[in-house]
C-alpha cells in the first residue's frame, strides 16, 4: 500500500534505503504521480563528453581562457551591427542563452543576466560558436539531459527534448513564451470582418439578398433606386456586426479585468550588474585609446574571480514587486498566500508557514551548509524519516497556538495543499511538496537555479522534469549524487507542481517558479476554442427562406412561360425572369434579420434586468430563443450542485443514532471521560486518557443504568475514534486580531469530521508526523497523547484509512508510554462496501448504512483493534519485508495490512456526512425534469461522491434504481460492455446510469451508437472521474446523435470545454474564479437561476421570435401577393406597384414599430410558467415555428393579398394612383389590425406603436404625391372603398383563428382557465 509523504513510520526499525516509496512520495493513488523509475529515468542519463570534459579540461583556464577569447573577439565585431545576433540565432544560441544551457561566464557567478539591454549582447555574441561541444564547460549548469539534447538532440526520456524548456530563473524568458494572458474573446482585429460575414452569407436569405443587390448594378435589371436594395442590407449587416462587436468587446474588457488581478513576485537582482556595466564601458574606452592587450584581459577576470564566495552570495537583491497577472513570463518567481489563486502552471521552490516566515531566512541555508543532503539528490531513495538527522528537530515542531507552524517538515521539504476543483472537479485537496533541493535555499540563491520541464501537455496529473543547482563551493567527494561538474539536480514530479487556476488552501506562504503561461497552461490546453454560435431558430428560418425563394422562382417563371418564351423584343425571357425575381424580393424580407436581432437585444436586457435572477450577464445576445428549446442539461457537480462544505449530519453506535439536537448528549457523554478527570487547578497536570481508561472513568462515580452507561461508553469511543483516525493538520492564523485554528487535509470529509469532534468537546491540538494531540474544548488541557507508528492512507481502490497509534499514559507533565507498552491500537474508517467483510459480525451495519444512503449522507463505518507488542512487532517486520520487494509492492504490504489487522475489527459505529446543497437545488432540479429536460451530472470527483449528491439532490428519485458502471473489464472478449447494455434497456425509463470516466472511453471507442442510444433515453445520467475533455465530448455527442438543444452549466476553469461545446453555455460565478463565467453564453450567481432563465426567459424569447419571424413573414409576402396580382392585370409586365421610397417605408417607418412590439408580448405570467413547467416542454416539439405553423400564415398571407390587390383593382381604375392609394392603405390598416389580433397580453408600447404608426402615415399622406392621389384620399369614395376591403381581408381569418381557439384551445389558455 501506497504511504504518502510525511506519514511514515518514524518509530518502526529501518527501512531500506532502496526503497522507492520513501517519504518524499505522495499518495500514488490519489494524485497518479510517475512512477520513481520514470523520474530516475528523468534525471539521470547522460552522456560521457561532459565527464570526460570536465577531468580534462581545468575549470578556471577554460574559464578565464574563454574570457580572454570573449574580449579579444569583441574588439573584431563591435562595429558589425548585430552580425552576430543573427549568426546566434543561426546557430540555436538564442535556446542556450535564454534556457541557461551554457550561459554562465564564471562557474561562482550568480546565473542571471545583468540590468540592461548591454550585458545581454555581450554574452550572445561570442557564446557557443568559438567552442566546439566537445570543449565546452561542463559546470556551466546542464545536466546530463540537457548537454544530450542542446549537442546532440537525442531525446532521453518518452518526451522529445527539443519541445523541452530550460528555465533559468532572474532571466529574461526567450519570446516564443505566449503571454500569461486570459482570453475568451472569439475574434482578433484581423478575424473580425472574414469570420463574421461569411458567417452572416452563410445563410441562404442573406446570399439571396446580396446577389438581388448586386444586380441592381445591371441597368437592364435595375428597378427603382439602388439605393433602395443596398441601404437595407446594408443596415442589417451594421447591425448583427455591431452586435458580434459589442459581445467580443465585452469578452475582452472581462478578460483584461481578470489578467489586471496582482501578484507579488520576487525581482532578482545582481548587484555586480552596474559594476560589470561599468567594466565593459572602460574597456571600450582603453579600446579607443590603446590596444586591449591580452595581460588586461586576465586582470580584470582574476579581479572579477578573485572575490569571496560570501560576496558573491549576497551580491543579489531580492525586491518585492507587484505585477499584473498577464505581465508574468516564464522564470518569474511568484509569492502566492493562502486562498490565493495560482496564475499560471507553476512548479513549487519552497513552502513555509505565515508565522514560520521570519524566521525562515535565518535557519534556511545553501546546500553546501546542509548535514545529511542525500535527499536533495535522489529524492525517490531518501532514508526513512527514522533515519535522518532532522527527526528530533521535526518532532518539536508543532502546528499549535503556542509553536511555530513551519509548512515544512524538519528536512526541509515545503508542504502545502491546493485545492483543484476549478481545474479537474475533485473536492479532496491536494497535497504538493517543494522539492528537497529548493526548499533549503535561500530565496537568493534561487539565481543558480534551472528548472527544466517538458513539453506543455493537457495532462493535469502528469508531469516530469528536474531542478539543477550549482553550489558556490565544490561539494566533498563522497557525495555520490554531485557530478563531476559540481552541478546537483532533483527530480520533479507532479507533487511539485500547481496548475493554473488552482487556489493554495493552506495557511502558508509559497515561493514558486513560472513553467508555463497563457495559452500552454494545463487549463488553457484542455479548453476548446470559442465558437461563433447560431440558435436552432436561425436555421429553421433559413430553411424557411429557401422555400419562400422556390415559390418566387416558380411564380416569375410561370408568369414569364404565359406570357411567351419570346417576351418583349428587346427584352429576353431570363432577363425578364430576374426582373420578377426582384420585385417578389419581399417575398424574403430583408428586415427579418434585422427585428430578429434587435428582439434579441431586448431579451438580453430584460435578463439582465431582471431583479430576480441579480447579478445575470448576457454574454452571447445572439442565441437567447436556444434557453426556451433546451432538451439535455449537463451539469458540473462540484460548486454548481454543491457548495464543496462538508458537515457531519448523523452518527449511529449499534442501537442509537444522533443527528441534530441529540448532538447535545453526545457533548455530555464526551465531557464525562474528557472533563471530569481534570482538575480546576491550573497548575495541576490533567492526566491522559487512553482506550482502556475511558470505560474506567465512565463507569466509575456516574449513578445511570449499566444500559446508559454502555452507550455512552460507545459513543466516546467512536468520538476519540473520529478525532485520531485522520490525516488533518490544524494550523493558526490570525483574522483581525484574534487567532483562529484552520484544518488542512487532502478530504473535505475529515475536515467535517474533525470539526465536529471538535463541537462535541474534544478538539485536534496538534498534529505533525509523529504525534498528535487532542485537547478538551471545555478545559482547554491536553487530554489525549499518541505516537503514530504508522499510517495507510484512503486510496480510490482500498476506499479505506487506517492508523496505528500508542497512546501516551499518566500526567501530561510526565509523558510515558513504558508503563503500558501494550497500549496499541489499530484504527479504520472506510466505506461500508469494504469494511462490512473487515468488522466483527453484527446485525445493524447493513441497515443503518442503507438508511443514510437513502439520505444522501456519505457513510464511512468506523474500527478498532487492539495490539500487543508482539503482534504489531510480527506485523512490522513483515511490513517491511514487503516494502522491500521489487515487484507487487503495494500490493505486498496490502496483503500484510489485510492478514494481520484488517480482521474482526471492533465496530464503534457509522458517520453520515452531508456535502451542502447549493440553495434551492431539489425543487430547481424537480422542475427542470418536469419541464422535460433530461439532466446529465458530470463530475470529476469520486463514485461514492457522485451518488450521494444525486441522491441528496433528488437528482435521481426514490423509485429509480441506479445501475452502477465502473472499472469495465477491457479484456478482448470481455462481454461485460454488452451485459451492462442489457440490463440498462431491460427498464429505461425508471432506470438511473452512475458510470466513471474509464469505462465511458471503452463504451465510446467501441460501443458508441448502443451506449449513446441507450443512455439518451435514461431519466437520469451520473458520469463521473471524467476529465474536462470527456466533459466536451459527451455534450458534442448528444448534440450530434439526437440534434436536441443542450445546455452545459459549471462554475470552474474545468468546465469551460463542456460550456462551449453547449449550444447554450451558463457559468455561475464561483468561489474560487470566474473562469466559466467568462467563457459561458450566460453567466449567473447561483444554480437556482437557472430555472427562472429557462421557464420564463427562455420560454418567452422563444416564442416571441417565432410569432415575429412569423409575422415579418406574413408582412412581405402579402405585398408580394400584391405584385403579383398587379402583374397579371398589367399584362404580365415586371412592373413595381409600390416603387422607392414607398415600399421601403412599408417595410420601416409603417409597419415595423407595431410589428416589433410583440417582444414585449406574453401568454402567462412568471407564476403560471413556474407552476406548470409542461409549459415549456410543448416548446421542444417546435410547434410555434414549424412547416404546419409556416404554410397557414402563407395561405393567409395569398387570401389577404388577393382580395386586397383584386378588390382595390374591381373598385378603382386598374393603373392609376388611386388604385395604389386604397390598395396601399387597406395593406397599412390590414398590418396594424393583424397585429393587435396577435397580442395577448397588451403592454402601454403596444397602443402607442399602434396608434403611432397610424397617425405618422396620416401625417406623411401630402408627402406622397408623386405616388398617391391626394385629392381622391380626402373624399368619402375612398373611405368606404379602403373599409370594405379591409373587412374582406380581416373578419374571415379572425373568425376562424376564433373557432379553433373554441374548439381547440391552446394550453396557454387552459391554464389560465380562459
Amino acid at each position: 500500500m501506497s504511504r504518502p509523504y510525511g506519514y511514515h513510520q518514524p518509530n518502526a526499525p529501518n527501512s531500506p534505503t532502496t526503497d522507492s516509496e520513501s517519504d518524499i512520495e505522495l499518495n500514488l493513488e490519489e494524485l497518479d504521480p510517475v512512477t520513481a523509475t520514470d523520474r530516475r529515468d528523468f534525471g539521470t542519463g547522460g552522456d560521457s563528453w561532459g565527464r570526460h570534459a570536465g577531468r580534462q579540461i581545468p575549470l578556471q583556464s577554460l574559464r578565464i581562457g574563454r574570457r580572454r577569447e570573449n574580449v579579444r573577439r569583441k574588439k573584431d565585431y563591435e562595429d558589425s551591427s548585430g552580425a552576430e545576433d543573427a549568426e546566434g540565432l543561426l546557430h540555436g544560441d538564442t535556446d542556450l542563452r535564454y534556457g541557461g544551457s551554457f550561459d554562465t561566464p564564471k562557474d561562482d557567478d550568480p546565473l542571471l543576466l545583468p540590468d540592461g539591454p548591454a550585458g545581454h549582447k555581450s554574452r550572445s555574441k561570442t557564446r557557443g560558436k568559438h567552442f566546439p561541444p566537445s570543449q565546452r564547460s561542463p559546470s556551466l549548469g546542464s545536466n546530463p539531459l540537457i548537454r544530450d539534447g542542446a549537442s546532440r538532440q537525442q531525446p532521453t526520456s518518452s518526451r522529445d527534448v527539443e519541445a523541452s524548456r530550460n528555465i533559468t530563473i532572474g532571466q529574461y524568458p526567450p519570446p516564443r513564451f505566449p503571454p500569461n494572458a486570459v482570453s475568451n474573446a472569439k475574434y482578433t482585429a484581423w478575424s473580425f470582418l472574414p469570420r463574421t460575414l461569411y458567417n452572416e452569407f452563410s445563410f441562404f436569405f442573406n446570399l439571396y439578398f446580396l446577389l438581388v443587390a448586386l444586380s441592381q448594378i445591371i441597368p437592364s435589371l435595375r428597378i427603382g433606386y439602388l439605393s433602395t436594395y443596398v441601404a437595407p442590407l446594408a443596415f442589417v449587416l451594421i447591425i448583427t456586426l455591431g452586435k458580434e462587436a459589442l459581445d467580443d468587446v465585452g469578452r475582452r474588457k472581462r478578460d483584461a479585468e481578470a489578467n489586471k488581478e496582482e501578484y507579488t513576485i520576487l525581482r532578482l537582482r545582481d548587484k555586480s550588474a552596474i559594476g560589470s556595466s561599468k567594466g565593459s564601458q572602460k574597456r571600450k574606452r582603453i579600446s579607443r585609446t590603446k590596444q586591449y592587450s591580452r595581460l588586461d584581459a586576465i586582470k580584470e577576470e582574476e579581479e572579477e574571480v578573485g572575490g569571496s564566495e560570501l560576496s558573491l552570495a549576497s551580491g543579489i537583491d531580492v525586491d518585492e514587486i507587484k505585477i499584473k497577472s498577464r505581465d508574468l513570463k516564464v522564470g518569474d518567481v511568484v509569492r502566492l498566500g493562502k486562498n490565493q489563486r495560482v496564475p499560471a502552471d507553476l512548479v513549487i521552490l519552497k513552502s513555509y508557514s505565515a508565522d514560520f516566515a521570519t524566521t525562515s531566512a535565518s535557519s534556511s541555508s545553501t546546500l553546501s551548509n546542509m548535514e545529511g543532503s542525500a535527499p536533495l539528490m535522489e529524492a525517490v531513495d531518501e532514508p526513512p524519516i527514522a533515519d535522518t538527522p532532522a527527526v528530533e528537530a521535526d518532532s518539536k515542531q508543532s502546528t499549535s497556538a503556542d509553536h511555530a507552524n513551519p509548512s515544512a517538515d524538519g528536512d526541509g521539504v515545503g508542504e502545502t495543499f491546493i485545492r483543484t476543483d476549478q481545474l479537474d472537479g475533485e473536492t479532496d485537496w491536494k497535497l504538493r511538496l517543494a522539492s528537497p533541493l529548493t526548499q533549503a535555499l535561500d530565496p537568493r540563491d534561487f539565481t543558480r537555479l534551472r528548472v527544466v520541464a517538458g513539453r506543455p501537455d493537457k495532462k493535469v496529473n502528469e508531469f516530469m522534469g528536474t531542478v539543477e543547482y550549482t553550489p558556490l563551493r565544490k561539494k566533498p567527494p563522497d557525495i555520490a549524487e554531485v557530478s563531476d561538474n559540481n552541478i546537483i539536480s532533483s527530480p520533479l514530479t507532479i507533487d511539485n507542481t500547481a496548475w493554473a487556476n488552482t487556489v493554495l488552501a493552506s495557511n502558508a506562504t509559497v515561493l514558486a517558479v513560472v513553467v508555463y503561461t497563457g495559452a500552454q497552461t494545463r487549463q488553457a490546453l484542455s479548453t476548446s476554442q470559442s465558437r461563433s454560435k447560431a440558435g436552432l431558430l436561425e436555421y429553421e428560418i433559413n430553411n424557411l427562406t429557401k422555400i419562400l425563394c422556390a415559390l418566387t422562382l416558380t411564380l416569375s417563371i410561370v408568369l414569364v412561360a404565359i406570357r411567351g418564351i419570346e417576351g418583349r423584343p428587346e427584352q429576353e425571357w431570363y432577363v425578364a425572369v430576374t426582373r420578377f425575381l426582384i420585385l417578389f424580393s419581399t417575398i424574403v424580407p430583408i428586415s427579418l434579420r434585422v427585428n430578429l436581432d434587435m428582439g434579441k437585444t431586448v431579451y438580453a436586457r430584460f435578463i439582465q434586468r431582471d431583479e430576480g435572477i441579480p447579478g445575470t450577464v448576457v454574454r452571447t445576445s445572439t442565441i437567447p430563443e436556444e434557453l426556451g428549446r433546451i432538451e439535455y442539461l449537463l451539469s458540473d457537480k462540484t460548486g454548481t450542485l454543491t457548495q464543496n462544505e462538508m458537515d457531519l449530519r448523523k452518527i449511529h453506535v449499534g442501537t442509537v443514532s444522533y443527528a441534530s439536537e441529540a448532538m447535545d448528549e453526545v457533548r455530555s457523554y464526551v465531557r464525562q471521560v474528557f472533563s471530569s478527570n481534570v482538575s480546576l487547578d491550573v497548575k495541576q497536570s490533567a492526566s491522559l486518557v487512553t482506550p482502556s481508561s475511558t470505560h474506567q472513568l465512565a463507569s466509575s462515580g456516574v449513578s445511570t443504568t449499566r444500559s446508559r452507561r454502555e452507550i455512552g461508553s460507545r459513543v466516546r469511543d467512536l468520538v476519540m475514534a473520529l478525532a485520531l483516525c485522520h490525516n488533518v493538520t490544524p494550523s493558526t492564523e490570525s483574522v483581525e486580531g484574534q487567532s483562529i485554528t484552520t484544518y488542512q487535509a487532502s478530504s473535505p470529509d475529515e475536515i467535517a469530521i474533525v470539526r465536529w469532534a471538535e463541537s462535541v468537546g474534544l478538539r485536534l491540538l496538534h498534529r505533525d508526523r509523529h504525534t498528535i494531540t487532542l485537547q478538551s474544548v471545555d478545559t482547554s488541557r491536553v487530554v489525549v497523547r499518541v505516537k503514530i507508528l504508522e499510517v495507510f492512507p484512503f486510496t480510490s481502490t482500498g476506499k479505506r484509512m487506517g492508523i496505528i497509534l500508542q497512546f501516551f499514559q499518566g500526567e501530561e507533565s510526565a509523558l510515558s508510554t513504558a508503563d503500558s507498552p501494550d497500549e496499541i491500537w489499530f484504527y479504520q474508517k472506510g466505506a461500508d462496501t469494504v469494511m462490512g467483510s473487515i468488522v466483527a459480525a453484527n446485525d445493524w451495519l447493513d441497515e443503518e448504512t442503507a438508511n443514510m444512503a437513502r439520505e444522501g449522507l456519505r457513510t464511512l463505518v468506523v474500527g478498532r483493534k487492539r495490539l500487543s507488542t508482539q503482534q504489531y512487532e510480527d506485523f512490522a517486520s513483515l511490513y517491511r519485508q514487503a516494502s522491500m520487494s521489487l515487484q507487487s509492492r503495494d500490493s505486498s504490504m496490502a496483503q500484510v495490512v489485510k492478514d494481520h489487522l484488517e480482521h474482526n475489527l471492533e465496530l464503534l459505529g457509522v458517520t453520515g456526512v452531508e456535502d451542502k446543497l447549493q440553495r434551492d437545488v431539489k425543487p430547481s432540479l424537480e422542475l427542470l425534469r418536469n419541464a422535460g429536460i433530461k439532466i446529465w451530472m458530470l463530475t470529476g470527483d469520486k463514485v461514492e461522491t457522485a451518488r450521494c449528491v444525486a441522491v441528496s439532490a433528488k437528482l435521481v428519485s426514490r423509485t429509480q434504481y441506479i445501475h452502477t458502471i465502473t472499472q469495465l473489464s477491457t479484456r478482448p472478449g470481455s462481454s461485460a460492455a454488452v451485459d451492462a447494455l442489457s440490463i440498462l434497456r431491460s427498464k429505461p425509463d425508471s432506470t438511473a446510469l452512475l458510470i466513471d470516466g474509464d469505462s465511458i472511453s471503452h463504451f465510446l471507442n467501441h460501443h458508441q451508437h448502443d451506449f449513446i442510444s441507450l443512455a439518451v433515453q435514461l431519466p437520469a445520467v451520473i458520469a463521473c472521474r471524467c476529465s474536462p475533455t470527456q466533459k466536451a465530448d459527451i455534450a458534442y455527442l448528444i448534440r450530434n446523435f439526437t440534434q436536441k438543444r443542450v445546455a452545459c452549466i459549471g462554475d470552474g476553469g474545468n468546465d469551460v470545454s463542456m460550456i462551449q461545446a453547449a449550444d447554450v453555455g451558463v457559468g455561475i460565478v464561483g468561489k474560487e474564479g470566474r473562469q466559466a463565467s467568462l467563457a459561458a453564453d450566460f453567466s449567473i450567481t447561483s444554480f437556482h437561476h437557472l430555472t427562472k432563465l429557462l421557464v420564463w426567459h427562455g420560454r418567452n424569447s422563444y416564442k416571441r421570435s417565432a410569432k415575429l419571424a412569423q409575422f415579418v413573414i406574413h408582412r412581405g409576402l402579402i405585398i408580394s401577393v400584391c405584385q403579383t396580382f398587379y402583374s397579371i392585370a398589367t399584362e404580365l409586365q415586371p412592373h413595381a406597384l409600390y416603387r422607392d421610397w414607398l415600399l421601403v417605408g412599408y417595410a420601416t417607418v409603417y409597419t415595423m414599430a407595431p410589428v416589433f412590439s410583440l417582444v414585449l408580448d406574453k401568454d402567462v405570467d412568471e407564476g403560471l410558467a413556474n407552476l406548470y413547467p409542461e409549459l415549456y416542454k410543448e416548446l421542444t416539439t417546435g410547434k410555434s415555428l414549424s412547416y404546419r405553423t409556416f404554410f397557414v400564415w402563407v395561405a393567409v398571407s395569398i387570401y389577404q393579398g388577393g382580395i386586397i390587390q383584386g378588390c382595390s383593382q374591381i373598385l378603382v381604375d386598374r393603373d392609376s394612383p388611386r388604385m395604389v392609394s386604397v390598395s396601399f392603405t387597406v395593406l397599412l390598416i390590414n398590418e396594424l389590425i393583424m397585429v393587435a389580433f396577435e397580442i395577448v397580453t397588451w403592454h402601454w408600447i403596444m397602443y402607442v406603436s399602434i396608434l403611432g404608426t397610424a397617425m405618422i402615415y396620416v401625417g406623411s399622406i401630402p408627402f406622397l404625391g408623386g405616388y398617391f392621389d391626394l385629392e381622391f384620399m380626402w373624399g368619402w369614395a375612398f373611405a368606404w372603398r379602403v373599409a370594405a376591403i379591409s373587412a374582406l381581408s380581416l373578419i374571415p381569418p379572425y373568425s376562424i383563428k376564433i373557432l379553433r381557439r373554441t374548439l381547440k384551445p391552446p394550453n396557454y389558455r387552459k391554464v389560465q382557465g380562459l
